[in-house]
């Protein structure tokens, strides 16, 4: 299992939401097809088929929760799968 799979199991599973680094799910996002864009301290992802933008910051090395829960949820609404990653 590749660290994107392992990430993308954890974001998936939403037990330890307060423990994903921001790298990794940045990645996941990439890796689900979404562009970025840096804007100051916030990464931006779109996807052109789906209507959310997704801000996200970190919190030192981790991804802020909340932030997480609003990746897991736009995953699981659109059925999102990966896109070469």
């Amino acid at each position: 299992m590749t660290s994107f799979e392992k990430t993308l199991s954890q974001v998936l599973r939403g037990t330890s939401d307060a423990n994903i680094r921001f790298d990794d799910l940045r990645r996941v996002l990439v890796g689900l097809g979404f562009e970025e864009r840096i804007r100051g301290g916030h990464r931006i992802f779109k996807r052109d088929d789906i209507e959310e933008i997704i801000t996200l910051q970190p919190r030192g090395s981790k991804a802020k929760p909340y932030q997480v829960k609003q990746v897991r949820q736009l995953i699981l609404k659109y059925r999102l799968e990966t896109h070469g990653e």
